[in-house]
């Protein structure tokens, strides 16, 4: 079986064994969220019958949690796994946003003042939008002013808050994110040995995004080379492997159909199958990856290669979904396409 395919079975695209979002995010070990929507979606992909609504049920009974945990990018995490994931990998993230944050004056001084003002503001299980964050911030006299390139202060702010475990985001008000105190958010959980959250960090992802290569791993983690390699060195013996084209493959053996089942998926951008990976020539015909926008347009995917993208667009009470082939479809792999945006507009809840 190819690589693709067995990704496909393994991260549950093509072949499902969980039933709610939690178990699905924390099988994989995050799910990317910076796109709220397709985060959303990347979830509802690998679990049958499951809605949007079910996605913001899980949301807001605290089961996973949307926060920065790695490579200072979104993501959906499972709530148990949000503070050893932060105490890991948070400051090798905000050690190489070190120069940002000055160029943005953003000492400790400054992140202590703002640490006051926001747990302040929250403390009591009140939860705000960003807008409101921003007006408690800077009535205290911290500016969260844009400032060109670098991006809005405030911004920086909220993730730096998120990174170190103060912050991260609540249900929804309406259609407006909210932030929450993390402390108050989720219960209290004992922390873990360093060495032991490299395990099983490690084993998460060989589990959930195999077959893959320690590169894969650094890349999707934001580890260090050599945290990476001593991480899976501590869970060789649970992880079978097979050396292709050069490179070593990793992944946790177990019971898995022997044949892919045939369809067509729609991954929203950002999907784990395409950016979980370092190379994803796997998946995406090298010759057409610099042209093709495979991580930030949403992706169909057949047999295990990206085939085109496509695009949604929300119209009163229902959704209309165009699919951009990038060759000619055949007319199976054309009903299989449309099998793919039946399924995503009845995951919205709309009629197509």
């Amino acid at each position: 079986m190819k690589i693709t395919d067995r990704r496909l079975l393994t991260q549950q695209i093509a072949h499902h064994n969980f039933n709610t979002p939690a178990e699905v995010v924390s099988w994989l070990g995050a799910v990317q969220a910076q796109d709220y929507p397709g985060g959303k979606w990347a979830i509802g992909l690998r679990l049958p019958e499951v809605t949007e609504a079910d996605v913001e049920r899980a949301i807001g009974e605290r089961t996973i949690v949307r926060t920065w945990p790695m490579r200072g990018t979104l993501h959906f995490v499972a709530a148990e796994d949000v503070r050893w994931l932060l105490a890991l990998l948070a400051s090798r993230t905000i050690a190489g946003a070190g120069l940002r944050h000055r160029q943005l004056e953003m000492d400790e001084a400054v992140l202590r003042r703002a640490r006051t003002v926001v747990t302040k503001a929250l403390t009591g299980g009140r939860a705000l939008t960003r807008d409101a964050l921003y007006r408690k911030l800077d009535g205290a006299g911290i500016s969260t002013a844009a400032h060109g390139v670098l991006g809005r202060r405030g911004f920086h702010i909220l993730w730096r808050l998120a990174h170190d475990g103060i912050i991260c985001f609540g249900a929804r008000e309406g259609k407006q994110q909210t932030f929450v105190l993390l402390d108050e958010w989720l219960p209290p959980v004992a922390p873990l040995p360093r060495d032991e959250a490299l395990a099983k960090l490690a084993l998460r992802y060989f589990t959930g995004h195999g077959p893959a290569t320690v590169q894969d791993f650094a890349w999707w983690s934001g580890l260090s080379a050599p945290d990476a390699r001593a991480a899976l060195a501590m869970v060789t013996s649970q992880l079978a492997h097979e050396d292709i084209a050069g490179a070593t493959y990793w992944y946790r053996d177990g019971e898995a159909p022997r044949k892919l089942p045939a369809g067509a998926h729609l991954l929203p951008p950002f999907d784990e199958y395409l950016v979980g990976y370092r190379d994803r020539s796997a998946a995406v015909d090298p010759a057409r990856f610099e042209a093709m926008p495979t991580l930030l347009s949403p992706t169909i995917v057949i047999g295990g290669r990206v085939v085109g993208t496509w695009r949604r667009r929300l119209e009163r009470g229902s959704v209309r979904v165009t699919c951009e082939p990038a060759r000619e479809l055949t007319a199976p792999e054309r009903r299989a396409v449309d099998a793919a945006t039946r399924r995503y507009t009845a995951f919205l809840g709309m009629p197509g």
